[in-house]
This record gives structure tokens, sequence and C-alpha cells, in this order.
């Protein structure tokens, strides 16, 4: 089949309007003003303090008010929560926790777990940069040491459980190796990751 000149003419013009159309637009975003911004040392607030007052960052557990009830273990959907229990040796009839781990690279921060908790013990934090080398490091130990396990917090009626200040606990935590619960999972190369086994 045959093309016709004025067939061809207008598949040229056709390809030659497309070509200018999609230049133009690409010529208009170089008298634009860039959108983008460099995170996170040219943006006008530090990003924490302009974050929605009901976001949920990283989950932060104050372990002296944890009364051991593992309502937030069982609230959890993806079983992100690790809680062991046990009887405190010194003391028989005292029962302690020797186990509070979340997996913060497991966790989807739906807050389930935060709206059981008796005491207001484990929360969600402004805090969300914590990048690590290896995943496993993301699991954060609230009871660090399970030799120094701690005892069951018992309410006072009428009183208000003495909470940290949210996030505190967490920002020591992050700067510190101490709440990463395999640290020899990989070697680190630089601070702040997990200690390199025999090393630290």
């Amino acid at each position: 089949m045959a093309i016709t000149v004025s067939e061809y003419a207008g598949a040229i013009r056709d390809t030659v309007r497309s070509f200018w159309h999609g230049m133009s637009i690409t010529l208009s975003h170089l008298a634009r003003r860039p959108v983008t911004v460099q995170y996170p040392d040219r943006t006008p607030l530090p990003v924490r303090d302009m974050l929605p007052p009901r976001y949920r960052g990283f989950l932060e557990v104050d372990a002296t008010i944890c009364t051991g009830c593992q309502a937030c273990e069982r609230a959890c959907p993806i079983a992100c929560i690790q809680i062991n229990l046990e009887k405190d040796p010194a003391n028989p009839k005292q029962r302690v926790v020797t186990q509070f781990d979340i997996d913060e690279a497991k966790c989807m921060f739906c807050g389930l777990c935060v709206e059981p908790c008796p005491t207001g013990s484990i929360q969600h934090t402004r805090e969300f940069e914590a990048t690590r080398k290896a995943v496993d490091s993301l699991v954060m130990r609230w009871v660090p040491d399970p030799e120094k396990p701690v005892p069951f917090y018992r309410p006072v009626k009428g009183q208000d459980p003495p909470r940290a200040k949210v996030g505190e606990i967490l920002k020591k935590r992050l700067a510190e190796a101490s709440w990463v619960a395999r640290p020899d999972i990989f070697p680190a190369d630089d601070a702040g990751d997990a200690p390199v086994k025999g090393k630290g």
C-alpha cells in the first residue's frame, strides 16, 4: 500500500509537533526554582519539629513502669515484640521482665501496642532516623542485660506512673551499642553500628 506525499508530510509534521511539545515542557523547568530540598541540612526547621503531632516513630519502652502484662505483645499483629517473664531468683514471689525486645525493622508503626498499655510504658516517639548496616541491629533491647532483670511496676491508685519524657530513653539507646540484640551478625566499620565481636 503506497503512502501519499500528504500522509508522509503529515507524519513528519506530527513528529515535529510532539517533539517540540515535549521540549517545551522540559525547557519550562529551566526557568523554575528547584522544589527539592537538601535533607537534612537545608530544611527550615529540624525535621522532627515539622512532624505532625500524632506522628508514630520508633517505639520506646520505659521498663521501670512496665507491669509485665504483655498486652502490647498480644496486640502486635506481626509479632515484633518479644517479652519473657521469670520468677526473681532472689525473691520467688516476685516476677521480673528478663527480655523486652522490639524489632523496629519489622514494626509497621500501627500503634496497636500502645493503646492497651495500662501505664503508658510503651510509646511511639518522634525519632525515625536509625540507619544501620545490619537489619538485625534494629532489634532494640529494653532490658539490656538478662542477668539484671526489671521488676514489675506496681501502679499506685490515684497516681500517674512516673514516666520519663517520651523520646529521651530512645535517644540515649541510639547513641549506645548496648541496645543491639545480636552484635555479632555483621561487623561494623564505623561508630554507632554493632561492635565487632571481641573488640568492644
